[in-house]
Protein backbone atom coordinates (compact mmCIF):
# COMPACT_ATOMS: atom_id res chain seq x y z
CA UNK A 1 0.00 0.00 0.00
CA UNK A 2 1.52 3.42 -0.80
CA UNK A 3 0.18 5.86 2.37
CA UNK A 4 1.79 8.82 0.98
CA UNK A 5 -1.44 8.33 -1.93
CA UNK A 6 -4.08 8.12 0.46
CA UNK A 7 -6.74 10.80 1.01
CA UNK A 8 -7.17 11.80 4.34
CA UNK A 9 -10.68 10.55 4.76
CA UNK A 10 -8.92 6.91 3.97
CA UNK A 11 -6.16 7.62 6.27
CA UNK A 12 -8.39 8.21 9.37
CA UNK A 13 -9.90 5.00 8.23
CA UNK A 14 -7.16 2.60 8.48
CA UNK A 15 -5.84 4.67 11.55
CA UNK A 16 -9.03 4.00 13.40
CA UNK A 17 -9.20 -0.09 12.43
CA UNK A 18 -5.35 0.03 13.16
CA UNK A 19 -4.89 -1.14 9.93
CA UNK A 20 -1.57 1.31 9.77
CA UNK A 21 0.26 3.45 12.64
CA UNK A 22 0.75 7.22 12.56
CA UNK A 23 4.44 6.47 12.69
CA UNK A 24 4.09 4.07 9.34
CA UNK A 25 2.28 6.86 8.09
CA UNK A 26 4.80 9.84 8.95
CA UNK A 27 7.19 7.44 8.10
CA UNK A 28 6.20 6.91 4.19
CA UNK A 29 5.75 10.80 3.98
CA UNK A 30 9.24 11.61 5.40
CA UNK A 31 10.57 8.79 3.01
CA UNK A 32 8.65 10.53 -0.01
CA UNK A 33 10.01 14.05 0.41
CA UNK A 34 13.67 12.85 1.06
CA UNK A 35 12.85 11.01 -2.23
CA UNK A 36 11.90 13.91 -4.43
CA UNK A 37 11.40 17.64 -2.76
CA UNK A 38 15.14 17.87 -4.48
CA UNK A 39 13.41 18.08 -7.69
CA UNK A 40 10.11 19.74 -6.38
CA UNK A 41 11.58 22.02 -3.79
CA UNK A 42 8.77 22.39 -1.70
CA UNK A 43 9.97 22.47 1.70
CA UNK A 44 11.67 25.44 3.31
CA UNK A 45 11.94 24.07 6.61
CA UNK A 46 11.29 20.24 7.73
CA UNK A 47 9.96 18.87 10.69
CA UNK A 48 10.72 15.66 10.55
CA UNK A 49 11.92 14.23 14.05
CA UNK A 50 9.17 15.94 15.79
CA UNK A 51 6.55 14.25 13.76
CA UNK A 52 7.78 10.91 13.91
CA UNK A 53 8.26 11.36 18.33
CA UNK A 54 4.66 12.22 18.05
CA UNK A 55 3.56 10.27 15.76
CA UNK A 56 4.59 7.36 18.06
CA UNK A 57 3.28 9.01 20.89
CA UNK A 58 -0.48 9.04 19.26
CA UNK A 59 0.12 5.48 18.50
CA UNK A 60 0.55 4.61 22.37
CA UNK A 61 -2.37 6.43 22.79
CA UNK A 62 -4.02 4.94 20.50
CA UNK A 63 -7.02 7.36 19.86
CA UNK A 64 -7.73 8.15 16.36
CA UNK A 65 -11.07 9.24 17.03
CA UNK A 66 -10.30 12.69 15.45
CA UNK A 67 -10.33 13.08 11.74
CA UNK A 68 -6.73 15.00 11.81
CA UNK A 69 -5.24 12.94 14.12
CA UNK A 70 -2.25 11.33 13.01
CA UNK A 71 -2.22 13.09 9.63
CA UNK A 72 0.86 14.82 8.12
CA UNK A 73 0.53 18.37 7.15
CA UNK A 74 2.56 20.85 5.14
CA UNK A 75 2.29 24.62 6.46
CA UNK A 76 2.77 27.79 3.96
CA UNK A 77 5.86 29.51 5.58
CA UNK A 78 3.96 32.67 6.48
CA UNK A 79 1.86 30.64 9.18
CA UNK A 80 3.61 31.25 12.72
CA UNK A 81 4.67 27.67 14.06
CA UNK A 82 6.03 28.03 17.83
CA UNK A 83 9.71 27.02 17.76
CA UNK A 84 9.60 26.03 14.17
CA UNK A 85 11.04 28.17 11.75
CA UNK A 86 8.65 31.22 10.17
CA UNK A 87 10.21 32.87 6.95
CA UNK A 88 7.90 34.24 4.63
CA UNK A 89 10.62 33.30 2.18
CA UNK A 90 11.99 36.18 2.76
CA UNK A 91 15.93 37.04 4.04
CA UNK A 92 14.24 39.89 6.45
CA UNK A 93 12.68 36.82 8.33
CA UNK A 94 15.37 34.09 7.85
CA UNK A 95 15.76 33.51 10.74
CA UNK A 96 12.67 33.86 13.05
CA UNK A 97 11.46 31.25 15.22
CA UNK A 98 7.83 32.76 16.39
CA UNK A 99 7.13 32.00 20.08
CA UNK A 100 3.55 31.36 19.55
CA UNK A 101 1.47 29.40 17.38
CA UNK A 102 -1.00 30.84 15.07
CA UNK A 103 -4.75 30.23 15.82
CA UNK A 104 -4.95 27.56 12.84
CA UNK A 105 -2.09 25.93 14.24
CA UNK A 106 -2.90 25.58 17.45
CA UNK A 107 -6.40 24.04 16.09
CA UNK A 108 -4.42 21.50 14.23
CA UNK A 109 -2.53 20.54 17.37
CA UNK A 110 -5.92 20.39 18.95
CA UNK A 111 -6.77 18.25 16.84
CA UNK A 112 -3.50 16.03 16.89
CA UNK A 113 -2.27 16.34 13.43
CA UNK A 114 1.01 16.52 12.34
CA UNK A 115 3.17 19.23 10.73
CA UNK A 116 6.11 17.42 8.53
CA UNK A 117 7.55 21.23 7.29
CA UNK A 118 6.76 25.19 6.32
CA UNK A 119 6.58 25.52 2.47
CA UNK A 120 8.14 27.66 -0.11
CA UNK A 121 6.27 30.95 -1.77
CA UNK A 122 7.17 34.01 -3.22
CA UNK A 123 8.60 36.71 -0.47
CA UNK A 124 5.32 37.91 1.78
CA UNK A 125 3.26 35.83 -0.63
CA UNK A 126 4.32 38.89 -3.33
CA UNK A 127 3.72 36.86 -6.99
CA UNK A 128 2.29 33.55 -8.89
CA UNK A 129 5.61 31.29 -8.95
CA UNK A 130 7.58 31.03 -5.92
CA UNK A 131 10.20 32.52 -8.56
CA UNK A 132 10.46 35.60 -5.68
CA UNK A 133 11.55 33.60 -2.89
CA UNK A 134 14.75 34.20 -1.05
CA UNK A 135 15.25 30.54 -1.08
CA UNK A 136 14.77 28.80 -4.25
CA UNK A 137 11.96 28.74 -7.08
CA UNK A 138 9.78 25.77 -6.57
CA UNK A 139 8.49 23.14 -9.37
CA UNK A 140 5.02 21.97 -10.04
CA UNK A 141 5.15 18.31 -9.78
CA UNK A 142 3.03 17.59 -13.10
CA UNK A 143 6.25 19.34 -15.23
CA UNK A 144 9.12 20.37 -13.02
CA UNK A 145 9.79 23.07 -16.01
CA UNK A 146 6.65 25.00 -14.73
CA UNK A 147 5.58 27.02 -11.76
CA UNK A 148 3.48 25.81 -8.89
CA UNK A 149 1.67 29.01 -8.60
CA UNK A 150 2.76 31.60 -5.62
CA UNK A 151 3.44 29.05 -2.97
CA UNK A 152 4.53 25.53 -3.19
CA UNK A 153 1.40 24.68 -0.38
CA UNK A 154 -0.41 22.82 -3.36
CA UNK A 155 2.81 21.00 -5.30
CA UNK A 156 3.57 19.22 -1.68
CA UNK A 157 0.20 17.83 -1.51
CA UNK A 158 0.24 17.17 -5.49
CA UNK A 159 3.29 15.40 -5.26
CA UNK A 160 2.20 13.36 -2.10
CA UNK A 161 4.61 15.44 0.33
CA UNK A 162 1.59 15.78 2.56
CA UNK A 163 -1.71 14.84 2.95
CA UNK A 164 -2.78 18.51 2.82
CA UNK A 165 -1.75 21.73 3.45
CA UNK A 166 -2.49 24.97 5.10
CA UNK A 167 -1.94 27.90 2.65
CA UNK A 168 -3.15 31.61 2.87
CA UNK A 169 -4.72 33.78 -0.32
CA UNK A 170 -4.43 37.43 -0.72
CA UNK A 171 -5.21 37.91 -4.37
CA UNK A 172 -6.01 34.37 -5.49
CA UNK A 173 -2.51 32.10 -3.70
CA UNK A 174 -4.43 29.02 -2.50
CA UNK A 175 -6.76 28.91 -5.94
CA UNK A 176 -3.98 29.53 -7.91
CA UNK A 177 -1.88 26.85 -6.80
CA UNK A 178 -4.60 24.70 -6.38
CA UNK A 179 -5.36 25.14 -10.20
CA UNK A 180 -1.88 24.87 -11.05
CA UNK A 181 -1.19 21.82 -9.62
CA UNK A 182 -4.18 19.45 -9.80
CA UNK A 183 -5.34 19.56 -6.15
CA UNK A 184 -8.68 20.97 -4.26
CA UNK A 185 -7.79 24.59 -2.90
CA UNK A 186 -10.31 26.89 -0.59
CA UNK A 187 -10.18 30.48 0.15
CA UNK A 188 -12.73 30.83 3.07
CA UNK A 189 -14.97 34.12 3.50
CA UNK A 190 -13.08 36.72 5.05
CA UNK A 191 -13.68 36.10 8.75
CA UNK A 192 -14.17 32.58 8.29
CA UNK A 193 -11.17 31.58 9.60
CA UNK A 194 -8.72 33.17 12.03
CA UNK A 195 -5.69 35.20 10.49
CA UNK A 196 -3.87 35.47 13.92
CA UNK A 197 -0.28 34.24 13.60
CA UNK A 198 -0.65 35.14 9.84
CA UNK A 199 2.23 37.42 8.84
CA UNK A 200 0.30 39.89 7.04
CA UNK A 201 1.32 41.01 3.62
CA UNK A 202 -2.34 43.56 2.93
CA UNK A 203 -4.69 42.93 5.97
CA UNK A 204 -8.14 43.22 3.93
CA UNK A 205 -7.64 40.58 1.79
CA UNK A 206 -5.30 38.07 3.87
CA UNK A 207 -6.93 34.96 4.65
CA UNK A 208 -5.93 31.35 5.22
CA UNK A 209 -7.86 28.14 3.86
CA UNK A 210 -6.89 24.14 3.01
CA UNK A 211 -5.11 22.67 0.33
CA UNK A 212 -6.03 18.87 -0.47
CA UNK A 213 -6.22 16.20 -2.61
CA UNK A 214 -10.06 15.73 -2.83
CA UNK A 215 -13.21 17.99 -1.95
CA UNK A 216 -13.94 15.90 1.34
CA UNK A 217 -10.55 16.20 2.58
CA UNK A 218 -10.73 20.10 2.21
CA UNK A 219 -14.53 19.99 4.42
CA UNK A 220 -12.21 17.69 7.14
CA UNK A 221 -9.72 20.33 7.58
CA UNK A 222 -12.17 23.29 7.43
CA UNK A 223 -14.36 21.91 10.06
CA UNK A 224 -10.72 22.07 12.30
CA UNK A 225 -9.86 25.86 11.34
CA UNK A 226 -12.89 27.55 11.29
CA UNK A 227 -14.78 29.88 13.86
CA UNK A 228 -14.33 32.69 16.10
CA UNK A 229 -11.00 33.69 17.46
CA UNK A 230 -11.22 36.97 19.76
CA UNK A 231 -6.95 37.27 19.26
CA UNK A 232 -8.54 38.41 15.47
CA UNK A 233 -10.76 41.29 15.66
CA UNK A 234 -11.70 40.69 12.03
CA UNK A 235 -12.79 36.65 12.70
CA UNK A 236 -16.90 36.78 12.29
CA UNK A 237 -19.35 35.09 14.92
CA UNK A 238 -20.98 33.64 11.99
CA UNK A 239 -21.83 30.19 13.19
CA UNK A 240 -20.27 27.38 11.84
CA UNK A 241 -22.08 24.15 9.90
CA UNK A 242 -20.34 20.55 9.89
CA UNK A 243 -18.97 20.76 6.40
CA UNK A 244 -18.83 17.47 5.95
CA UNK A 245 -22.15 16.53 6.45
CA UNK A 246 -22.95 19.16 3.87
CA UNK A 247 -21.63 17.11 1.10
CA UNK A 248 -24.56 14.45 1.87
CA UNK A 249 -26.98 16.97 -0.40
CA UNK A 250 -27.28 16.78 -4.21
CA UNK A 251 -27.31 19.86 -5.55
CA UNK A 252 -30.27 20.07 -7.84
CA UNK A 253 -32.22 22.59 -8.99
CA UNK A 254 -29.27 25.12 -8.28
CA UNK A 255 -28.79 27.94 -10.71
CA UNK A 256 -25.15 29.13 -11.65
CA UNK A 257 -23.89 32.20 -13.40
CA UNK A 258 -21.21 32.30 -15.61
CA UNK A 259 -19.66 35.84 -15.89
CA UNK A 260 -18.90 36.18 -19.59
CA UNK A 261 -15.93 39.13 -17.80
CA UNK A 262 -14.38 35.65 -16.91
CA UNK A 263 -14.11 34.14 -20.29
CA UNK A 264 -11.91 36.92 -22.23
CA UNK A 265 -9.27 36.84 -24.67
CA UNK A 266 -6.80 37.09 -21.57
CA UNK A 267 -7.94 33.41 -21.08
CA UNK A 268 -6.94 30.70 -23.05
CA UNK A 269 -9.11 28.40 -25.50
CA UNK A 270 -8.19 25.08 -23.37
CA UNK A 271 -9.33 26.70 -20.50
CA UNK A 272 -12.73 28.41 -21.63
CA UNK A 273 -13.68 24.90 -23.25
CA UNK A 274 -12.54 23.01 -19.70
CA UNK A 275 -14.74 25.87 -18.06
CA UNK A 276 -17.61 25.39 -19.87
CA UNK A 277 -17.87 21.32 -20.48
CA UNK A 278 -17.83 21.79 -16.59
CA UNK A 279 -21.09 23.86 -16.89
CA UNK A 280 -22.31 21.10 -19.15
CA UNK A 281 -21.51 18.35 -16.47
CA UNK A 282 -23.30 20.57 -13.95
CA UNK A 283 -26.53 20.65 -16.38
CA UNK A 284 -26.49 16.98 -16.48
CA UNK A 285 -26.57 16.63 -12.53
CA UNK A 286 -29.42 18.92 -12.76
CA UNK A 287 -28.68 22.96 -12.19
CA UNK A 288 -29.21 25.22 -14.59
CA UNK A 289 -26.56 27.40 -15.98
CA UNK A 290 -26.66 30.48 -17.73
CA UNK A 291 -24.44 33.53 -18.89
CA UNK A 292 -24.47 36.45 -16.69
CA UNK A 293 -22.30 39.90 -16.22
CA UNK A 294 -20.03 41.55 -13.41
CA UNK A 295 -19.59 44.93 -15.21
CA UNK A 296 -16.60 45.91 -12.73
CA UNK A 297 -14.56 42.53 -12.95
CA UNK A 298 -12.43 43.73 -14.90
CA UNK A 299 -11.17 46.19 -13.09
CA UNK A 300 -10.45 43.72 -10.29
CA UNK A 301 -7.21 43.25 -11.13
CA UNK A 302 -5.67 46.79 -11.11
CA UNK A 303 -7.65 47.36 -7.68
CA UNK A 304 -6.57 44.87 -6.08
CA UNK A 305 -3.25 45.83 -6.85
CA UNK A 306 -3.60 49.23 -5.59
CA UNK A 307 -5.01 48.16 -2.52
CA UNK A 308 -2.67 45.30 -1.69
CA UNK A 309 0.62 47.34 -2.73
CA UNK A 310 -0.99 50.45 -0.05
CA UNK A 311 -1.73 47.67 2.65
CA UNK A 312 1.83 46.12 1.65
CA UNK A 313 3.79 49.46 2.33
CA UNK A 314 2.02 49.58 5.53
CA UNK A 315 2.14 45.90 7.01
CA UNK A 316 5.67 45.33 6.09
CA UNK A 317 6.49 48.58 7.68
CA UNK A 318 7.44 47.12 11.11
CA UNK A 319 10.64 45.08 9.66
CA UNK A 320 12.91 48.29 10.38
CA UNK A 321 16.05 46.56 11.40
CA UNK A 322 15.61 47.26 14.88
CA UNK A 323 12.17 45.62 16.11
CA UNK A 324 11.72 42.69 13.75
CA UNK A 325 13.97 41.25 11.48
CA UNK A 326 16.97 41.44 9.35
CA UNK A 327 19.55 44.03 10.61
CA UNK A 328 22.55 45.68 8.56
CA UNK A 329 25.79 45.49 10.03
CA UNK A 330 27.58 48.68 8.88
CA UNK A 331 25.04 52.25 9.16
CA UNK A 332 25.93 55.72 9.87
CA UNK A 333 23.13 56.50 11.63
CA UNK A 334 19.13 55.38 12.36
CA UNK A 335 17.58 56.56 8.66
CA UNK A 336 21.25 54.75 7.04
CA UNK A 337 20.12 51.60 9.39
CA UNK A 338 16.47 51.62 8.48
CA UNK A 339 17.88 51.97 4.46
CA UNK A 340 20.47 49.22 4.77
CA UNK A 341 18.33 46.62 6.51
CA UNK A 342 15.27 47.05 4.00
CA UNK A 343 17.73 47.27 0.71
CA UNK A 344 19.38 44.50 2.11
CA UNK A 345 16.87 41.92 3.12
CA UNK A 346 13.68 42.64 0.93
CA UNK A 347 13.30 41.48 -2.45
CA UNK A 348 12.56 43.37 -5.88
CA UNK A 349 9.08 42.65 -5.90
CA UNK A 350 8.66 43.63 -2.15
CA UNK A 351 10.49 46.54 -2.72
CA UNK A 352 8.23 47.54 -5.73
CA UNK A 353 5.26 47.40 -3.95
CA UNK A 354 6.41 48.75 -1.00
CA UNK A 355 7.94 52.01 -3.09
CA UNK A 356 4.34 51.32 -5.08
CA UNK A 357 2.30 51.35 -1.84
CA UNK A 358 3.62 54.85 -0.24
CA UNK A 359 3.42 56.61 -3.61
CA UNK A 360 -0.42 55.95 -3.66
CA UNK A 361 -0.88 56.78 -0.16
CA UNK A 362 0.64 59.74 -0.21
CA UNK A 363 -1.64 62.66 0.11
CA UNK A 364 -1.15 64.39 -3.79
CA UNK A 365 -2.37 60.70 -5.02
CA UNK A 366 -4.38 59.22 -2.19
CA UNK A 367 -7.90 60.11 -4.37
CA UNK A 368 -6.45 59.45 -7.53
CA UNK A 369 -5.71 56.12 -6.73
CA UNK A 370 -6.16 54.42 -3.60
CA UNK A 371 -9.62 56.02 -2.95
CA UNK A 372 -10.69 55.19 -6.48
CA UNK A 373 -9.86 51.79 -6.17
CA UNK A 374 -11.65 51.14 -2.96
CA UNK A 375 -14.85 52.75 -5.07
CA UNK A 376 -14.37 50.19 -7.87
CA UNK A 377 -13.93 47.56 -4.78
CA UNK A 378 -17.86 48.76 -3.44
CA UNK A 379 -18.81 47.95 -6.95
CA UNK A 380 -17.81 45.10 -7.35
CA UNK A 381 -18.84 43.79 -4.45
CA UNK A 382 -22.30 45.12 -5.58
CA UNK A 383 -22.31 43.08 -8.70
CA UNK A 384 -21.48 39.72 -7.07
CA UNK A 385 -24.03 41.04 -4.47
CA UNK A 386 -26.90 41.89 -7.45
CA UNK A 387 -24.94 38.59 -9.39
CA UNK A 388 -26.03 36.34 -6.29
CA UNK A 389 -29.73 37.48 -6.09
CA UNK A 390 -30.51 35.66 -9.44
CA UNK A 391 -28.31 32.98 -8.88
CA UNK A 392 -27.03 30.09 -5.91
CA UNK A 393 -23.01 30.12 -7.19
CA UNK A 394 -20.85 31.47 -10.53
CA UNK A 395 -18.02 29.41 -12.07
CA UNK A 396 -15.13 30.77 -13.57
CA UNK A 397 -11.74 29.45 -14.43
CA UNK A 398 -9.45 29.91 -11.41
CA UNK A 399 -6.49 30.85 -13.86
CA UNK A 400 -6.51 32.42 -17.12
CA UNK A 401 -3.82 29.49 -18.36
CA UNK A 402 -2.14 26.43 -16.98
CA UNK A 403 1.19 26.90 -14.97
CA UNK A 404 3.47 28.65 -17.23
CA UNK A 405 7.28 27.71 -17.31
CA UNK A 406 9.89 28.88 -15.12
CA UNK A 407 11.28 32.03 -16.37
CA UNK A 408 8.78 32.76 -18.57
CA UNK A 409 6.91 35.78 -17.46
CA UNK A 410 10.09 36.52 -15.34
CA UNK A 411 10.46 40.13 -17.10
CA UNK A 412 6.94 41.02 -17.66
CA UNK A 413 5.39 42.48 -14.98
CA UNK A 414 1.84 42.62 -16.40
CA UNK A 415 1.77 39.39 -17.52
CA UNK A 416 2.93 38.10 -14.40
CA UNK A 417 0.41 40.16 -12.67
CA UNK A 418 -2.42 38.92 -14.91
CA UNK A 419 -2.43 35.53 -13.49
CA UNK A 420 -5.04 36.87 -11.04
CA UNK A 421 -7.20 38.24 -13.45
CA UNK A 422 -9.85 35.63 -12.44
CA UNK A 423 -9.31 35.00 -8.43
CA UNK A 424 -8.49 38.64 -7.25
CA UNK A 425 -12.17 40.30 -7.82
CA UNK A 426 -13.61 37.22 -5.47
CA UNK A 427 -10.62 38.46 -2.70
CA UNK A 428 -11.91 42.26 -3.14
CA UNK A 429 -15.53 40.87 -2.38
CA UNK A 430 -14.07 39.12 0.68
CA UNK A 431 -16.20 35.74 -0.63
CA UNK A 432 -16.06 32.14 -0.41
CA UNK A 433 -14.07 29.90 -3.32
CA UNK A 434 -12.95 26.70 -4.42
CA UNK A 435 -10.83 25.97 -7.39
CA UNK A 436 -10.98 21.88 -8.18
CA UNK A 437 -9.74 20.29 -10.85
CA UNK A 438 -12.01 19.97 -14.57
CA UNK A 439 -9.54 19.29 -17.29
CA UNK A 440 -5.72 18.73 -18.85
CA UNK A 441 -3.99 20.51 -21.49
CA UNK A 442 -0.83 19.36 -22.98
CA UNK A 443 -1.17 16.95 -19.94
CA UNK A 444 -1.23 20.20 -17.19
CA UNK A 445 -4.29 20.81 -14.92
CA UNK A 446 -6.67 23.25 -15.22
CA UNK A 447 -8.67 24.75 -12.27
CA UNK A 448 -12.59 25.30 -11.86
CA UNK A 449 -13.45 28.43 -9.74
CA UNK A 450 -16.96 27.97 -7.77
CA UNK A 451 -17.58 31.17 -5.96
CA UNK A 452 -20.13 31.36 -3.53
CA UNK A 453 -22.64 34.00 -0.99
CA UNK A 454 -20.44 35.22 2.02
CA UNK A 455 -20.19 32.13 4.41
CA UNK A 456 -21.43 29.61 2.32
CA UNK A 457 -18.79 27.35 2.29
CA UNK A 458 -21.34 24.41 2.97
CA UNK A 459 -22.45 25.03 -0.45
CA UNK A 460 -19.58 25.28 -2.29
CA UNK A 461 -18.48 21.81 -0.91
CA UNK A 462 -21.55 20.70 -1.35
CA UNK A 463 -21.58 21.43 -5.41
CA UNK A 464 -17.99 20.75 -5.44
CA UNK A 465 -18.16 17.40 -4.42
CA UNK A 466 -21.01 16.77 -6.80
CA UNK A 467 -18.87 17.61 -9.66
CA UNK A 468 -15.95 15.67 -8.34
CA UNK A 469 -18.45 12.61 -8.22
CA UNK A 470 -19.42 13.26 -11.50
CA UNK A 471 -15.61 13.63 -13.05
CA UNK A 472 -12.64 11.97 -13.05
CA UNK A 473 -10.00 14.69 -13.22
CA UNK A 474 -8.85 14.45 -9.57
CA UNK A 475 -8.30 10.30 -10.43
CA UNK A 476 -5.85 11.11 -13.00
CA UNK A 477 -2.50 9.53 -11.41
CA UNK A 478 0.36 11.98 -11.30
CA UNK A 479 3.18 11.53 -13.63
CA UNK A 480 6.46 13.22 -12.81
CA UNK A 481 8.49 14.46 -15.42
CA UNK A 482 12.17 15.13 -14.84
CA UNK A 483 13.11 18.28 -15.37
Amino acid sequence: MELEKLSIDKAHELLCRKEISSEELTKAFLKRIEDIDENIKAYVTLNGEKALDESRQLDKDGDFSEYLTGIPAAIKDNICTKDLRTTCSSKMLENFVPPYDATVIAKLKDNKALILGKTNMDEFGMGSSTENSYFFTSRNPWNPEHVPGSSASAAAVAASEALFALDSDTGGAIRQSASYCGVVGLRPTYGRVSRFGLAASASSLDTIGPVTKTVKDCAIVLNAIAGLDSFDPTSSETGVPDFIKSLETKPEGIKIGIPKEFLGQEVCEDVKAAVLNAAKTFEDMGCVCEEVSLPHAEYGLWAYLITASAEASSELGIYDGIRFGYRAQNYADLKDLYKRSRGEAFGMEAKRRIILGTYLLDSKFYDKYYLKAQKLRTLIKEDFKAAFERYDFLITPTTPTTAFKIGEKKGDLVSMYKNDICTSPVSLAGLPAISIPCGFAEDMPIGLQIIGKAFDEAGILQLAYAFEQNTDYHNKELVRKEA
